[in-house]
């Protein structure tokens, strides 16, 4: 089950975190994978490698996702070079945390271009190719803190949330199309951006999630690779909550 031999698969902010995990995942399924980076070439092209030593195809694509003609044009080139783009996962991110009192234009800006307008920019160009082979699954990288809220992420959690209505409403545009488009909703997941937070932060953290336990980005991984998948086809619209049961 969920096997995606022969499928093209984009994931945005692919070269780290949650996102490698992703392109690690997706590819292990048979999918050929395309790692989205900004910055981090090094990084990304140490996926693909990784993604080609266990016996996958992957390749690099660096862009900025909250550029629109840049991304209009990289995954124009990649659905014309493969034919296709079957499955995109909206993974590219920031957090900016700071108290609402504090928080400054230019880091809100800089959120929503990345988190919200970056998401769609690639969702519209990448749907322009699932319409035509009618046959689609797009996939937003959301965050508990979209649906539950947090001290001192009120720009990032709105950004987050915007992302729930942009894919329910993506999901019923293009349903007649077989393209499907969902949200996943990690919670707290060992990545380098929980990392640099204090044990007595982490341990804090640990008592609001019933599991008890950190989740991994594996674990994401494992959602986004249903979501992509054939056996998804009849789930659309949808929040799948990656938290341990912290906030249901």
């Amino acid at each position: 089950m969920f096997r995606l031999d022969g499928k093209i698969a984009l994931v945005t902010g692919g070269s780290r975190g949650i996102g490698r995990a992703c392109c690690e995942a997706l590819a292990a399924q048979g999918a050929t994978v395309v790692v989205n980076y900004l910055k981090g070439e090094a990084a990304a092209r140490d996926v693909a490698d990784a993604v080609a030593a266990l016996g996958g195809k992957a390749e690099v694509s660096g862009f900025d996702v909250a550029d629109t003609t840049a991304a209009d044009a990289a995954i124009d080139s990649i659905a014309k070079r493969h034919g296709r783009i079957d499955v995109l996962v909206a993974n590219a991110g920031l957090a900016i945390d700071s108290l609402l009192l504090r928080q400054k234009d230019d880091d809100f800006s800089t959120l929503w271009r990345t988190n919200v307008v970056g998401a769609i920019n690639c969702a519209r160009a990448a749907s322009r190719s699932m319409m035509r082979s009618r046959w689609g699954r797009i996939v937003f990288m959301s965050s508990v803190v979209g649906e539950m809220g947090n001290v001192g992420q009120t720009a990032y959690a709105a950004t987050k949330a915007a992302l729930l209505g942009a894919a329910r409403s993506i999901a019923r545009e293009y349903a007649g199309r077989n393209v499907t488009a969902n949200v996943i909703a990690p919670g707290y997941i060992d990545t380098d951006m929980t990392g640099g937070m204090s044990a007595e932060h982490k341990e804090q953290l640990l008592r609001f999630v019933p599991l008890g336990k950190i989740g991994s980005a594996r674990d994401v991984a494992a959602a986004c690779v249903y979501l992509s998948s054939e056996e998804a086809g009849y789930v659309t619209g949808h929040v799948l909550r990656v938290n341990g049961g912290m906030y249901m």
